[in-house]
């Protein structure tokens, strides 16, 4: 029903862009689609961060906003985030469908997901930049599935 996606740094960057893709437009006209960039909300983030740890920052909105039949998407080039691995854990828990877009080889959050697309290579920057290019393919599907 809708996608909550989170990521931090330059995978964050990633996730905003993801949500505005889909709840703005990406290259068609097309009913706004739901997505929520979980990084996106400086306040929320450090108050989740203040009083239950840095590593709960994900976990915590998914448990509060997620509703059977939403999508969790993770970014990390590193695949070693301990929030995006609560975040996926927290997906499981509350039997959600997850996506990772991984690096270097996957990392710890490798196998957590419901699916994994795991990018080649050692270079956290190369993984960033097929991680847009996989977004903005997957846009344009949305695009083609719902204009």
């Amino acid at each position: 029903k809708k996608l909550l996606i989170c990521g931090n740094g330059g995978s964050a960057a990633e996730a905003a862009h993801f949500s505005t893709e889909l709840v703005g437009r990406y290259q068609k006209n097309r009913a706004s689609l739901p997505a929520i960039a979980l990084s996106a909300d400086g306040s929320l983030i450090t108050c989740l961060g203040n009083d239950y740890g840095y590593d709960q920052v994900f976990a915590r909105q998914i448990t509060g906003l997620a509703h059977p039949g939403d999508l969790v998407v993770v970014l990390t080039s590193s695949g070693n985030s301990a929030n995006i691995i609560a975040a996926l854990h927290e997906a499981k828990n509350l039997g959600l469908s997850s996506i990772a877009f991984l690096g270097r080889g996957g990392g710890k959050a490798k196998g957590l997901a419901t699916c994994d697309l795991i990018m080649p290579g050692h270079s956290g920057a190369a993984a960033q930049e097929a991680h847009l290019f996989l977004i903005h393919h997957f846009c344009e599907l949305v695009d083609e599935a719902f204009a």
